[in-house]
């Protein structure tokens, strides 16, 4: 039986491991040449397999389709089983292309992003960073999120410093940390963005993004907030950030316009400085996200299980296994 000092080391030398672990994953300095050699392929080609594969998720493999079909019922309950079948397989079909489009960002030119991707409203951003005031930058799964921070850094030439969650292969971590940055965003831990932001806080004005839609699961404070007509948890980071910085927040919503081709209408969330009372942020945040998932609703990440922390009758957040269930009387 190990004594409570043998027990402290051992954490101590598991923490100090993984937090290694984690500098040395780093883009690469290069992509593997089989990897550019498939990514230089013409979008036309990658889009006949994305066909194909949402062909094979939807009626060959069924990829998650229990908790695709889960969600849209828990958040559509007026629909019927026929608009279910139909938003499934337009979600899957989406979702491939999706996948694809990140390949093809391996290859693809700042004039290829910014043919593709068009601003909308930018106006009170670019204000913004050109009188010197660093912005906050939050968006969701919508469409095509990882273009979207391509986009932010061809479209407003500014520094970015955007937040990941590190993947746990260690192969994949990096290659997604590449196509991240390859146009200069600095990519950084969630953990650590609050205190980068404030470390640079006088520095130039720059950026800091994140996609904040995610079920925090490991955190330890959740805020809760209505979503898609269900009780839902969010990270209380972005807000955190966006008070101690005094930053302007704006909304990223992406539209698809046609196949590839996407339009990203900046919405204000929050202005600099502007006094809020706890979690209002996060609710503004929340119910932009639910105008645009409803206005596409194919185009949200349905397979991702999103009600994953929930509250008991008492109001105590907890982590559940399997199950939805909507908002405690």
């Amino acid at each position: 039986m190990r004594l409570p000092s043998e027990i402290k080391k051992v954490r101590h030398q598991r923490f100090r491991k993984r937090a290694a672990d984690l500098e040395d994953r780093k883009p690469f300095a290069r992509f593997p040449w089989w990897l550019r050699l498939l990514s230089s392929l013409p979008l036309s080609a990658w889009y006949g397999f994305a066909t194909l594969l949402a062909f094979l998720m939807d009626h060959v493999f069924r990829a998650r389709r229990e908790i695709i079909d889960m969600q849209l019922k828990a958040c559509f309950p007026q629909e019927d089983e026929a608009w279910i079948r139909r938003t499934r397989s337009a979600f899957y079909r989406n979702f491939a292309d999706v996948s694809v489009e990140i390949v093809k960002a391996i290859s693809m030119t700042r004039q290829d992003i910014d043919r593709r991707i068009r601003f909308e409203d930018d106006g009170p951003a670019r204000t913004a960073l050109e009188s010197g005031q660093s912005v906050m930058i939050v968006t969701s799964h919508n469409c095509n999120w990882e273009w979207t921070l391509l986009k932010l850094s061809t479209g407003l030439q500014r520094p970015i410093q955007a937040a990941y969650k590190p993947l746990k292969g260690r192969w994949g971590d990096r290659l997604m940390l590449t196509i991240r940055s390859r146009f200069g965003a600095e990519m950084i831990t969630a953990k650590r963005l609050l205190i980068r932001v404030m470390r640079y806080r006088r520095g130039p004005a720059r950026m800091i993004a994140m996609v904040t839609d995610q079920a925090p699961t490991s955190s330890g404070v959740r805020y809760f907030a209505q979503f898609m007509g269900l009780d839902t948890a969010f990270f209380v980071g972005p807000e955190a950030i966006a008070r101690s910085g005094k930053l302007p927040v704006f909304y990223l919503a992406m539209r698809r316009e046609s196949r590839g081709r996407y339009c990203i209408r900046f919405v204000p969330i929050a202005r600099a400085g502007e006094e809020l009372a706890p979690g209002q942020m996060i609710e503004r945040y929340a119910a932009e996200v639910e105008r645009v998932t409803r206005e596409s609703p194919p185009d949200w990440l349905w397979n991702y299980r999103r009600w994953k922390v929930q509250r008991d009758a008492e109001g105590h957040p907890h982590v559940v296994k399997s199950g939805l269930i909507r908002a405690p009387d």
